[in-house]
Order: C-alpha cells, then sequence, then structure tokens
C-alpha cells in the first residue's frame, strides 16, 4: 500500500536559494496519517546487547533492522520516515566506511531520503555503541 492509498501525502521541500541536498532532504511537509515517534535505536538485539560491538557497519545495519521492525508494527514502511536524527561516536569513521554506509542505507530505503542530521556524540548510552538513531514517521490510515 502506498502513502496515497493511505490517504497521506509528503512534499519535499528544497528552496533555491540553499545547497542542492545530497543524501538527505531539506524538509518534507506532510499532511494526514498518525505520528509515530521512535526512541533511539542502536545495534541492540533481543536480549539487550549490542551485536557487532566494533564494526560500524554491522551496528548501522541492525539499527536500520530494528526501525523497520518498529515502523512495521505500527503499520507502516520505512519511506514513511520523515526525520532521523544519527548519532555517531566516531564521525571521521563514519565518513571513512560513507560509501558502505551508503550502501546498507540503499538496502532499506533505496533512493528515499527524510531530513537527516548528522551529530558526533561524545558516547552513548550502551558503552559498545557506535551508533544510535532517532526518527519520526508519518503513517497514513488504513
Amino acid at each position: 500500500m502506498t502513502n496515497d492509498e493511505r490517504r497521506t501525502t509528503k512534499e519535499t521541500i528544497s528552496p533555491a536559494s540553499l545547497a542542492k541536498p545530497i543524501g538527505y532532504a531539506n524538509g518534507i511537509l506532510t499532511q494526514g496519517g498518525k505520528i509515530l515517534f521512535l526512541a533511539g535505536q542502536t545495534g541492540m538485539d533481543a536480549t539487550g546487547k549490542i551485536e557487532n560491538p566494533f564494526d560500524l557497519i554491522e551496528q548501522f545495519r541492525k539499527t536500520l533492522e530494528n526501525i523497520k521492525t518498529i515502523v512495521n508494527e505500527a503499520g507502516g514502511e520505512l519511506t514513511d520516515i520523515v526525520r532521523m536524527t544519527i548519532y555517531v561516536t566516531d564521525k571521521r569513521a563514519y565518513h571513512a566506511q560513507r560509501e558502505r554506509v551508503g550502501e546498507v542505507y540503499r538496502a532499506y530505503f533505496g533512493r528515499y531520503f527524510p531530513a537527516m542530521t548528522l551529530l558526533e556524540v561524545k558516547s552513548l548510552y550502551d558503552a559498545n555503541a557506535m551508533i544510535e538513531i532517532e526518527a519520526t514517521a508519518v503513517i497514513g490510515d488504513s
């Protein structure tokens, strides 16, 4: 079921006076649907342990899988996400692996890009976590 079939509309906002966004959207205007706020997700498994404690790419993959699980449980899909805030403990490591990050991202989202922010933080709640992502989705009424 597409967003239109669920009576939700999304419009990407990219003013010509701003730099063209690559890999994110400057803004997304939505109408209709329900808002889902996702708590920060990490590469945590069902037992509460971080999978692959020293592998940023695998933690990113597991984090996106956890986000997908929550959005699907709420009746949505990943392209219903309109905002993501990505927290990393090592921005240089993230940049050094950005091609692999992009491959994992596209495996989940394709060429869809919500409004996004990347922040480097000193640490995350779980000492083994290298990445945490908060998200907001707008899910249409079924």
